[in-house]
């Protein structure tokens, strides 16, 4: 990346330079996924990310933050989409924090005459699983964030609408943590990755997650969470994180 390149001020300290070859090999794992929706982080253009999910096999949304690093999806050609304001709410900095915090993507997909909502996420680092109560700089903010996916939430429970928030939330959530239950107070929920230990993370639990809710907890396919590792002997730069995946059978 170049230092003077607009928006370099925004990106965190040590992001990683990638080559030609880098993302040609990420481009082989995307084939390997072959995933319908991919939410994907930290990506700057949709031009960079058709490097890895090519144009004639996959559209690309990305959010418009004012940031290097933005939240965006990968959908699969032929789905149908709706696409809704970014949810600038999650940025709880304000534009103007030396490092604004991220929007969330949102969007739906159509299949038939179902609807399925979308929200790709990137959370404030550094409260992994702290409590509420935590005073430090990390915590209160992402705190602030899960209130604002809890209204988020409400919504969709409210309209009736099949929903899924899905991406890094940087958070060790399980069923029982004091963040997760904040969502749980706008309906019923299933985090679809909840006592399970990532093997991407030397066997600690998932920050990356699924959540689901209203119809689509009737879609999520049991015992379909998938995580995918990269060869033991990989020489490229490839991503810090894992894909991690389930099935959603949609009615037709």
């Amino acid at each position: 990346m170049d230092a003077n390149a607009p928006l370099a001020a925004t990106a965190p300290p040590g992001i990683p330079h990638r080559t030609p070859a880098d993302l040609t090999t990420l481009a082989a794992y995307a084939r390997h996924l072959n995933a319908d929706i991919v939410g994907f982080q930290e990506v700057a253009t949709p031009e960079i990310a058709a490097h890895i999910f090519p144009p004639d096999r996959y559209t690309l949304y990305i959010t418009h933050d004012p940031v290097l690093q933005r939240t965006g999806v990968a959908l699969r050609r032929g789905l149908q989409v709706v696409t809704h304001p970014d949810l600038t709410a999650l940025n709880v900095t304000g534009q103007n924090a030396p490092h604004p915090l991220r929007s969330g993507l949102d969007l739906t997909v159509v299949h038939g005459a179902t609807t399925l909502r979308l929200l790709v996420v990137h959370l404030k680092t550094g409260c992994w699983d702290n409590p509420p109560t935590e005073k430090a700089h990390a915590c209160p903010l992402l705190l602030q964030q899960f209130l604002v996916l809890q209204n988020w939430i409400s919504e969709r429970q409210k309209n009736g609408e099949a929903f899924v928030i899905l991406g890094d939330f940087n958070r060790r959530m399980t069923q029982h943590d004091p963040f997760f239950q904040v969502l749980g107070k706008a309906g019923t929920l299933k985090l679809a990755t909840a006592g399970f230990a990532s093997p991407c993370a030397g066997g600690s639990y998932f920050i990356d997650h699924v959540l689901v809710g209203g119809a689509a907890l009737g879609w999520l396919q049991p015992n379909s969470l998938r995580t995918m590792l990269y060869t033991p002997d990989e020489q490229a730069v490839v991503s810090d994180h894992c894909p991690v995946s389930v099935h959603l059978q949609l009615p037709d």
